[in-house]
């Protein structure tokens, strides 16, 4: 918190919104090389100088993603200085061994904290209470154009359009026109469901999604290379075993195709699993 609290006291004070803006436009973007030097810089000396820097050169990517969420009612410079938020997370969590620009990092971070402030800040966002509920509700309020009902034909459209049924885009249209709706139960009705219960999803974050998608790809790498490292004959044997969609074959099955005994093949296919094994926690 002390951190974010040097690096705000930092970001540019000026009368208005406008002045704001052009402030932080005049700030140079930085260079990958730049990015990476800062970066370890921060992560290695915890140097506040090199966070101060990675969130001047981005501060005007958090203007831009603000801009999209206008039609939402609620203040421009509230939303910046939520995404702004956002950035901060995403240079105190930015990784500059990962070979990813810092901006495509953090646009992930920026728009989760500006959809958490408005979830916290306006009522009909609260009605939507999934996650897909609220994926079509961000959807469907920027393509609605005026407060009419929409036609069946517009509705079909927009079903089609945002891949769910027509059905679900009646229902939600319904919601955007519904009354307020309490965030809390209240003491009377403590089994009542409301939106206090859906509001935080950490599997939404994007260091997560994209922790667990690196992970996956590590583990999909690590094995053809730990496959690749086998002699012929284990290779057969581990990927008739165990990586055959349709079942695996029986010990019995390529004792017959190597002209040896069933237990000489479960001795090989042991070791060969004990190598990928060894393989793959080294890869990781």
């Amino acid at each position: 918190m002390t951190n974010a609290l040097a690096i705000s006291a930092a970001l540019p004070s000026v009368a208005t919104l406008d002045s704001y803006i052009q402030a932080v436009n005049r700030f140079p973007l930085l260079t990958q090389e730049e990015e990476v030097r800062l970066g370890r810089q921060l992560r290695d000396e915890q140097d506040l100088e090199a966070a101060r820097q990675l969130v001047m050169s981005h501060l005007r990517l958090v203007v831009a993603v603000a801009r999209g969420y206008l039609g939402y009612g609620l203040p421009q410079a509230d939303l910046i200085q939520e995404g702004n938020i956002g950035l901060m997370k995403a240079v105190k969590r930015f990784d500059p061994e990962r070979g990813v620009r810092l901006v495509s990092f953090a646009i992930h971070w920026i728009r989760a904290e500006i959809h958490e402030y408005i979830l916290r800040n306006w009522r009909i966002v609260k009605i939507a209470t999934t996650k897909a509920q609220r994926k079509l509700f961000f959807n469907l309020r920027s393509m609605k154009t005026g407060l009419s009902t929409l036609s069946p034909t517009e509705v079909n459209a927009m079903a089609e359009h945002l891949r769910v049924k027509p059905e679900e885009v009646v229902e939600m249209e319904t919601r955007l026109g519904g009354g307020d709706v309490a965030l809390e139960p209240s003491e009377d009705d403590e089994d009542a469901y409301s939106p206090i219960a859906y509001l935080s999803n950490h599997d939404d974050e994007p260091g997560l999604i994209l922790q667990h998608a690196e992970t996956e790809h590590l583990r999909t790498e690590g094995l053809a290379t730990a496959l690749a490292n086998l002699d012929a004959r284990s290779r057969r044997i581990i990927e008739a075993r165990w990586l055959r969609e349709e079942g695996g074959a029986t010990l019995h099955d390529l004792a017959g195709e190597f002209g040896v005994s069933a237990e000489r093949i479960r001795q090989i296919e042991v070791q060969a699993m004990k190598k990928l094994r060894n393989a793959m926690s080294e890869a990781a």
